[in-house]
């Protein structure tokens, strides 16, 4: 009798499991805008001269191709009117540059023109310290102490304020693990960030991004994760109503979404013991 119960049960959890169904709520999709995604990352030791801007559109909730937007001029101006043109890669939506030349401290102006309509945006290029090479491994880390855990560490400059942007890919996350970070509690020490997954093993590569960002990009970012989920990658869904430092001078109420950054870039890589 006490088997034949379970086993009424096990059938009873599989015929609820085969009615299971996925419902898709029929949502209005808004009028497509403007995505630019000018991200100018200087990494250290390159001359980074060769630079990318992508142009696309916001699209439905339940889309997952972006459409890429062709057709527009953009340039980048510095202080001395130095301008750097962007051509676009035919019918991609990404424009390249073979000549930028990033100077730490200087303001650039960013100028996108696409269907009678001017996009401008004004930003400077941020330093960033070296990611130190003693990178540390526990592999009784995490929060609950099961998981494999790196730490990394770099030294923040007592002279002034600093925010940082941490990336980290490894073949266990679906999407790069992403951190905000200002030095208000840490200025002029040594600074250390953690990165851990339960699913970390050795042999696996993961590799450390480390930039330099202003106060405006550090406010923006936090509010574009919080927006996105933090968890499932901050440009995998469209940043509702998150804004960046991008005007439409033309018609300001079509604003575009994205932002102009211009960071120095550490990057390294770590192998798992």
């Amino acid at each position: 009798m006490k088997n034949t119960f379970k086993y009424l049960i096990i059938l009873f959890c599989f015929s609820l499991l085969s009615c299971t169904k996925v419902i898709e709520v029929d949502l209005e999709t808004a009028e497509p805008k403007l995505v630019i995604d000018a991200s100018i990352d200087w990494v250290k030791g390159t001359t980074g001269n060769e630079q990318k801007i992508k142009l696309s559109t916001t699209t439905g909730y339940y889309s997952t191709i972006f459409p890429t937007v062709s057709g527009a001029d953009i340039v980048i101006t510095n202080s001395a009117n130095t301008v750097f043109s962007f051509t676009e890669n035919p019918g991609t939506g990404e424009y390249t540059c073979s000549n930028f030349h990033p100077v730490i401290g200087e303001t650039y102006t960013l100028k996108v023109v696409l269907n009678g309509e001017t996009y401008t945006a004004t930003e400077t290029c941020i330093g960033v310290p070296d990611i130190e090479d003693n990178i540390v491994q526990n592999n009784a880390g995490g929060f609950g102490g099961d998981e494999i855990e790196i730490k990394y560490y770099y030294q923040d400059n007592g002279n002034e304020e600093n925010y940082y942007l941490h990336r980290i890919v490894s073949p266990v996350s679906t999407f790069p693990d992403y951190k905000a970070q200002d030095d208000e509690n840490s200025q002029g020490n040594l600074m250390q960030e953690y990165f851990s997954d339960e699913d970390l093993k050795a042999g696996d590569m993961t590799n450390i991004r480390l930039y330099g960002i202003s106060r405006r990009y550090y406010d923006y970012f936090r509010k574009l994760l919080t927006a996105s989920g933090a968890g499932a990658g901050p440009f995998q869904t469209t940043p509702g109503s998150v804004r960046g430092n991008i005007i439409n001078q033309t018609h300001s109420a079509n604003f575009a979404y994205g932002y102009f950054r211009l960071s120095e870039v550490d990057v390294k890589d770590y192998t798992i013991q």
